[in-house]
């Protein structure tokens, strides 16, 4: 993805210094038990710091500095969101006749708060409504490349523009009906609204990726394409050594995540993106 001479958003809240964990063992998990466990985490945003520590111990909190990676990790992130906020702001307009009002990007290190819960490496990185505000470890990155396979700069754009298309939701009023919809509902009926929900970001990712087109090099939408692929529910299940079990799933199949965000990249259009009233996903 071309980046250079892009602008950096003003709308990064860096927070450093956090506290992150170290050391331990992890519940009895080997290591590659540990990479799949953190990975589901990262994925679908769930705290799956019960599981690493399988009852035992908490693990060690230490604090750690800034890094040349953190550096360079927010320094993408502040450019990456800039793109969106000129996207959306486009689209919103030229689609909507509405004004978008960009969300704020927290980047951190480690371990933070948020009005949704403890923001970390083994939530993931998340849109919290309540605030506003997506959360990005910087240690992400180096996950989606090395535990996920999932390497490249433009698949670790997609993930920012997956969770500001969850603010593009919030502001259009979907995500507040959503959630008021999946606390009426089963377990069950709220995981089947949430998957829409998160297969309606996918496409709007790709609605942002389609505008951007101007700054993509060769092979940036297969990056974005694998990345949806890599953290779909079946194939995270599978990887975790279960047999996929669709009532569970939150986020969709990777066959839906990848052709939904070809679906908004294709059309560029918004109002293709609703999953609600998609008799197939």
């Amino acid at each position: 993805m071309r980046l250079r001479g892009i602008r950096r958003s003003r709308n990064v809240e860096v927070r450093r210094g956090g506290r992150g964990g170290r050391g331990g063992r992890a519940g009895g998990l080997g290591i590659v038990g540990i990479i799949v466990v953190l990975a589901i985490g990262y994925f679908t945003g769930i705290d799956v710091s019960p599981l690493l520590q399988g009852g035992s111990a908490p693990q060690t909190q230490t604090s750690r500095g800034v890094t040349e990676a953190d550096a360079a990790a927010t320094q993408f992130s502040a450019q990456v969101l800039a793109t969106t906020e000129d996207v959306w702001t486009q689209v919103f307009r030229e689609q909507l006749d509405r004004e978008y009002v960009p969300p704020k990007l927290v980047v951190f290190s480690g371990v933070t708060q948020s009005p949704c819960g403890n923001a970390s490496g083994a939530t993931g990185p998340f849109y919290c409504s309540a605030d506003d505000k997506a959360y990005l470890d910087t240690q992400f990155f180096t996950a989606l490349d090395r535990q996920m396979g999932a390497g490249g700069d433009f698949a670790a754009a997609y993930v920012i523009a997956h969770e500001v298309a969850h603010h593009v939701q919030n502001q259009l009023g979907i995500l507040p009906q959503v959630n008021a919809a999946r606390q009426r509902s089963s377990t069950v009926e709220a995981n089947a609204l949430t998957v829409r929900l998160e297969l309606m970001a996918d496409c709007l990712s790709g609605v942002w990726a389609r505008n951007v087109q101007g700054l993509m090099e060769r092979g940036d939408l297969d990056e974005a394409l694998n990345a949806a692929r890599k953290i779909g529910d079946d194939y995270l299940q599978r990887q975790a050594g279960r047999v996929p079990q669709p009532h569970t799933f939150t986020h969709g199949t990777s066959e839906q995540r990848a052709r939904w965000f070809g679906r908004g990249y294709d059309t560029g259009q918004v109002g293709q993106c609703d999953t609600f009233d998609a008799q197939r996903l």
